[in-house]
């Protein structure tokens, strides 16, 4: 099998290791990605220092036609990079399929705000002292990024730290998860097609045991991180003078009013607990139902997971399969049964095999439980009944995740006191918190991070205003 190679400042290179990776569901070898040596690495962050100043200058043409070029590839390639995806995640051809769709919005959106990345002006004769004067705004780049993304989107969230600094006109090292790197190198290899200046981009798959030296480094004044809580904060403190942004996950709730249409919600939690096996920072995990209409819900969403469709991922059918790993799994099955244990109750699902876990609905389940208050990150619920919404929002609120809540009604004045009063980074009314349009603001509270995602968003973080005053001009 040929080894994938990486991209160091915009030309593929190997180094003196590889990494193997597996197929999650059988784990059958899908491909080998070469691994940068530390002086390879080096050369690629000294790279990204030296070109700083050439991507600030770059024309705003020049970073909107690479990210259009890159949005444009994806889209013809569009089935090959799907089952690059699903072979290396494991995640249904389904949902794979959506990923490139999202990664190919994208960069049409980065492409579409770094044409709309201009100065602005500003009077400041609003005090006698300034008459005369005016002030000329712009946003200028802190510095190269690094960029750390996770398993979970292995194409769409590499995206995320690309395109925005691409448009921002930022250089970016990019620092793939070990489990699947070979998406984004497949983007490096889209974006070398690009008059983009050497130096602009490099994507290493170093192993994580060799982050830490990248973190520190200080031609990297930027961290974009996604992944776990631990590692996330732990970067944080790691390098207290850098601008770093996290996105670190959460255990999503959605809330089920009386007035909300029970079939639907049922669908849409039924589905989105589950998708991408329950790995996605906002799948739901925990349902809180008004109890005028509890006994009614439940069984409709019974049906509803039951009736997914678990198994290969490689079946265009298939809308659940397995997890990154079997130890993924195992953990999954070893909470759930710690909840069982301590007296939740299974309505649906609780079994494992090999890295599949079957999508699981529990009840009855103590507060203290870590399907509760951790985020599972796999296919398993809880459902819960509540007395109206002071007790609904007061639980949605009761976690140490703020990433986004879903909430399932038609009264406009409970969505603005949704939105007022839960403590998230985004509510979503009448549908699941998992919904995510890949041009807004992303990102939450508390222990679901700092910083926001989304293309505006993310090019805002990356780059800091700088003023330049005009005196004596005529307003």
């Amino acid at each position: 099998m040929n080894v994938t190679p990486f991209w160091l400042a915009g030309r593929p290179e190997t180094g003196d290791g590889e990494l193997t990776v597996t197929h999650p569901y059988d784990g059958r070898v899908v491909g080998t990605a070469a691994v940068p040596t530390p002086a390879q690495v080096e050369e690629a962050v000294a790279a990204a220092d030296a070109v700083r100043g050439t991507a600030a200058a770059l024309p705003l043409h020049v970073r909107a036609e690479a990210l259009a070029h890159v949005s444009a590839r994806l889209a013809e390639r569009a089935e090959e990079v799907a089952r690059l995806i699903t072979g290396e995640n494991g995640k249904p051809l389904l949902w794979a399929r959506g990923e490139v769709t999202r990664a190919i919005s994208t960069f049409r959106f980065a492409a579409e705000e770094a044409r709309r990345f201009s100065a602005t002006t500003q009077r400041l004769d609003t005090d006698p002292a300034a008459e005369g004067r005016m002030a000329y705004i712009t946003r200028v780049p802190k510095g190269p990024v690094l960029g750390i993304s996770p398993f979970n989107f292995p194409l769409n969230l590499a995206a995320h730290k690309i395109a925005p600094a691409i448009a921002a006109g930022t250089p970016i090292v990019l620092k793939p998860a070990p489990a699947t790197p070979l998406s984004a190198l497949l983007l490096g290899e889209l974006l070398a097609e690009t008059d983009l200046p050497a130096g602009m981009f490099s994507v290493l798959p170093v192993p994580n045991d060799r982050a830490s030296a990248l973190v520190d480094d200080p031609r990297l004044p930027i961290v974009s991180f996604t992944g776990s809580v631990p590692v996330g904060w732990a970067i944080n403190d790691q390098v207290p003078r850098k601008h770093v942004t996290l996105e670190l996950g959460g255990n999503g709730a959605a809330v089920v009013l009386p007035d909300a249409d029970l079939d639907w919600a049922a669908k849409r939690i039924g589905l989105f607990s589950n998708y991408q096996a329950g790995q996605s920072c906002i799948a739901v995990q925990r349902v809180y139902v008004d109890r005028s209409v509890y006994e009614e819900f439940v069984p409709k969403l019974v049906e509803q997971v039951g009736s997914l469709v678990t198994g290969d991922p490689w079946d265009d059918k298939t809308q659940v399969g397995p997890l990154v790993s079997q130890d993924a799994a195992e953990r999954v099955e070893a909470w759930v049964d710690e909840a069982v244990a301590a007296g939740a109750k299974v309505l649906a699902g609780g079994t494992r095999e090999g890295a599949t876990y079957a999508p699981t609905v529990l009840a009855d389940v103590p507060a203290d439980a870590k399907v509760s208050r951790e985020e599972v990150f796999g296919p398993v619920m809880l459902v819960q009944p509540v007395d109206g919404v002071d007790e609904a929002f007061a639980l949605v609120n009761d976690s140490k995740f703020g990433l986004q809540a879903g909430v399932f009604t038609r009264n406009l004045d409970i969505a603005f006191r949704a939105h007022r009063e839960l403590d998230v980074g985004g509510v979503v009314i009448g549908d699941v918190p998992s919904y995510r349009a890949d041009q807004m603001p992303y990102g939450g509270v508390k222990d679901s991070g700092v910083g926001r995602e989304g293309l505006r968003s993310a090019m805002a973080d990356y780059t800091e205003e700088k003023v330049m005053i005009f005196t004596g001009l005529p307003l």
